[in-house]
């Protein structure tokens, strides 16, 4: 006769393997643009399935410009939507003001905090809190063609924006290149980007004590320098359509000496499948102003959170923390380089970008911030719509961050 308690432990047992073999589905959303190829999170999807057997990620890719949306409309609908979302570091106030994201600080370890570059961490963060993980640690780099530059006699890229300006008109007037200068100037995030890059480097402000302050000082003359150089017809009037995918291409084709753009770009533009240019690609932190600041940069990082809408936080954070792994990022840092300090000294980051690492080390430490605000989308909206008719020439800067003040002024942003 079979013992009954020998009968229970197979019956528990087998309980448990079916629960081990249960399939869990979750669904992350990423962008398709910049930063880690969709290949290159596919092939992170993967290793994470593997280690966790009967887990499935399902991966969506949209544009940029759509992932605010996605995030907040499946938020919205309640369950079923979004498990893991990768979100911008201009959305945190919103996200948690909301509840769209859970907040993870106690999952987090000290340890953690310690090894990332300490200004990673304002990409997830609001009040104090961390609702996410730091994933896409980036600012806006200064690419140039170097052979372009040594044909005009130049052997270093500028070190200001002044310099820019004159290495530029030397490259134009020698017939080098029609327009030397290309920028991700379309109404869109991107233009904001590239104009909190000048404004940081003639130590403007966005706001000081809760009044708008970009329409003065640093603020306007950032403007100024976009609009001048557009007249000037040393940046390609096609900028004002672009985005960042329209600047890389713009210049791998060799239409351009000069672009702002993020990481991603650097190899990419020096692969020969990928660019007319490649082996010519140099990279600096992007310029400062004599006299005011020594280079410029702005904070665009990413992060990864999970949504508060997860019937899987558990599997979900795991995910993300595979993600952001020292070990996984430093495999895949061609693309986008780790948020972890010690990686910067890891050959297998620097080995091949040895001047994108050293561009990194001196401009990460000096990212300035978008305004952290609950408001962001709207504040950005009609930055972009005034800034955009001053690029067009249907406004003086001056104009039109003026408007741009007194709309903020009267939606009470801040």
């Amino acid at each position: 006769m079979r013992h009954p308690y020998r009968l229970l432990i197979v019956v528990l047992a087998l309980l448990g393997v079916c629960a081990a073999q249960e399939e869990v589905t979750l669904n992350a959303l990423f962008m398709q643009q910049a930063a880690y190829s969709n290949d290159d999170i596919r092939n992170m999807t993967a290793e994470f399935e593997e280690q966790h057997p009967g887990v499935t990620v399902n991966l969506e890719f949209v544009s940029y410009e759509a992932l605010h949306n996605k995030i907040v409309t499946a938020a919205a609908a309640g369950r079923g939507g979004y498990d893991i979302v990768l979100f911008d570091v201009i959305w945190p106030a919103e996200f948690a003001e909301y509840g769209i994201l859970v907040d993870l600080t106690e999952r987090i370890s000290q340890e953690t905090v310690d090894a990332v570059v300490p200004g990673a961490w304002t990409t997830v963060m609001s009040e104090g809190r961390y609702y996410g993980m730091p994933w896409i640690l980036d600012t806006e780099y200064l690419f140039y063609n170097r052979a372009m530059l040594a044909e005009a006699g130049y052997d270093a890229p500028p070190a200001t924006w002044s310099e820019l300006l004159e290495q530029a008109r030397t490259l134009k007037e020698n017939g080098t290149v029609a327009y030397p200068i290309v920028w991700s100037w379309a109404q869109a995030e991107a233009m904001v980007c590239d104009y909190t890059t000048l404004l940081s480097a003639y130590d403007g402000a966005f706001f000081e004590d809760g009044e708008a302050a970009f329409q003065v000082d640093g603020g306007l003359r950032a403007l100024q320098f976009m609009t001048s150089s557009l007249e000037e017809g040393l940046s390609n009037p096609a900028s004002t359509e672009s985005l960042e995918e329209d600047v890389r291409r713009i210049f791998s084709s060799g239409e351009a000496a000069f672009a702002l753009n993020w990481t991603y770009m650097y190899n990419l533009a020096n692969d020969p499948a990928e660019s007319q240019v490649a082996g010519q690609v140099g990279v600096a932190p992007a310029p400062g102003i004599e006299g005011v600041s020594e280079l410029s940069a702005m904070n665009g990082s990413m992060g990864l959170g999970v949504t508060t809408n997860s019937e899987h936080p558990d599997l979900s954070f795991a995910y993300v923390e595979y993600l952001t792994s020292r070990p996984v990022q430093e495999r895949y840092a061609r693309l986008s380089l780790p948020i972890w300090e010690a990686s910067y000294d890891e050959p297998a980051v620097v080995e091949g970008q040895e001047d994108l690492v050293n561009a990194a080390k001196q401009a990460l430490g000096a990212m300035y911030p978008r305004p952290l605000m609950v408001q962001y989308p709207e504040f950005s909206t009609i930055l972009q719509s005034n800034v955009h008719s001053a690029l067009l020439g249907r406004a003086t800067p001056a104009e039109a961050l003026q408007e741009t003040a007194l709309q903020v002024r009267q939606r009470d942003l801040r």
